[in-house]
């Protein structure tokens, strides 16, 4: 089992910036303003030949009963309970504070390891601050700046001094080798869920754990970092990313918010299967309908979640009216699966994780090369492509070039004459006939090589 670090300290001492350096990502996000990160966020660390789960956390500090800061600081008490020790990170140019005293104390009384990092230590300023340290009896502080990489061979041996000696095991290389298909297919299916702020992203992640995971607030906005999360299901394992609201960006202003949507495109772009979460009381505006067209882009599979259903007056027919809604505004991933949710009662999450797995699936479809032929001969001699310039197009065959998304080549002559009405034609016979609903599909035109280009004419 692998050995736990949380980092912990008050706020904007560099905590995520040191988070970052150990795990060899940017992951957390990183900023001057204080307060940045909210929900605790686990990476797998790696320092020389230390591999170790860090757990980067909120800033202590204190707040009323049921604040945002208060829930907060209960996301850091939860991964201090989780952790086998602990990083005390301080502010060396900024020296000690009465809070940096306070929350020593409440490390203290974690009865756990504790490694006091004094960072931003570079330069002559940060020596006195690093001195004053001497006075929370924590220990000698391990001076470094987690921003330039100095000072990590000295926070090696701090942290080698907690850990156990690793077991030394042969590998087996015919195992690591031989994976099969049904091997591959068990790994975690990479899900992200995204939409507007305030849809109830969270909730719905918290709802599905069973726990209060992740922090929710009715204020819009209250997650910034793009959390990661595992959960099994049905014995089915998945990695779920939260992510912070996306607005339009013409009302983007602030440098944080700017940097909470970066961290959540990137979050599409690493996933496998995107779930975009409306509010029910105003579903498909234009925003939820951008973020739609942005994940059909970027080639991920899409499940659309109709989100507080439970304050939907029901009538007869309402999820039907759902999917006609789906298809009529956005008609480039026609029969995207919908589902009604509710994060809050936990209506809807075996539907939803079942729709998740079948779109996985869809994404993942690779289409019999004879079955393949039969389509397009077929699809071809029912709708000829249209003669342009009055000379005749001609589609010679069509091939699958790989999955993930469904992806084909039509070779052809005059690629570039081709219009786009007819690829749609293609597109949307390729998904009735292969059920491919709700994915996208991608189809490219090569030009066959003309076997007398290399003839030119002669001079005259």
């Amino acid at each position: 089992m692998s050995f736990t670090f949380a980092i912990i300290g008050r706020p904007n001492v560099g905590k995520s910036t040191l988070f970052n350096r150990l795990v060899g990502q940017k992951l957390a996000l990183v900023d001057d303003t204080p307060g940045v990160t909210r929900d605790r966020r686990e990476g797998e660390g790696r320092l020389g030949d230390l591999e170790f789960t860090i757990i980067d956390t909120a800033g202590l500090d204190e707040g009323a009963k049921g604040s945002l800061t208060a829930r907060m600081q209960q996301q850091t008490e939860t991964a201090i309970e989780l952790a086998d020790a602990l990083m005390f990170v301080f502010d060396a140019r900024a020296g000690l504070t009465p809070n940096d005293r306070a929350f020593a104390d409440f490390a203290r009384r974690a009865n756990k390891p504790v490694v006091l990092v004094a960072n931003k230590s570079e330069g002559k300023a940060g020596e006195i601050g690093a001195m004053e340290s001497y006075a929370l009896g924590l220990g000698d502080p391990v001076q470094i700046s987690a921003e330039h990489g100095e000072g990590l061979s000295e926070l090696y041996d701090a942290l080698r001094a907690l850990m156990p000696e690793p077991d030394v095991e042969l590998e087996d290389d015919e195992e690591i080798d031989g994976l099969t298909e049904e091997d591959f297919s068990k790994r975690p299916i990479r899900v992200a869920i995204v939409g507007r702020p305030n849809a109830g992203k969270s909730t719905f992640i918290n709802r599905l754990l069973g726990e209060d995971r992740l922090l929710t607030s009715p204020e819009a906005g209250t997650t910034r970092d793009s959390i990661a999360v595992e959960v099994n299901w049905k014995g089915r394992d998945f990695r779920i990313f939260d992510t912070a609201g996306l607005r339009r960006r013409s009302r983007i202003e602030e440098k944080l918010e700017k940097l909470s949507v970066a961290d959540a495109l990137r979050a599409v772009r690493f996933a496998e299967v995107v779930v975009l979460m409306m509010d029910s009381q105003n579903r498909f505006e234009e925003q939820d309908l951008r973020i739609a067209d942005l994940i059909e882009r970027e080639g991920r599979a899409l499940v659309i979640a109709v989100n507080k259903w439970d304050l939907v007056e029901r009538q007869g027919g309402q999820i039907a009216q759902l999917r006609t809604d789906a298809d009529h505004w956005l008609p480039q991933i026609k029969g995207v699966p919908i589902v009604a949710t509710s994060g809050m009662l936990g209506e809807g999450v075996d539907r939803m994780m079942e729709a998740i797995q079948d779109a996985y699936a869809v994404w993942n479809t690779r289409v019999p090369t004879a079955a393949l032929n039969r389509w397009f001969e077929q699809a071809v001699a029912q709708n000829p492509p249209p003669a342009v310039a009055g000379r005749r197009l001609k589609l010679n065959y069509v091939t699958q070039t790989k999955a993930r998304p469904p992806s084909f080549v039509v070779f052809c002559s005059r690629a570039d004459a081709v219009p786009q009405s007819y690829l749609r034609y293609l597109v949307n016979s390729l998904r009735g006939v292969f059920e491919l609903p709700g994915t996208p599909v991608r189809i490219m035109l090569r030009e066959k090589a003309n076997p007398f280009a290399h003839k030119r004419k002669r001079k005259s």
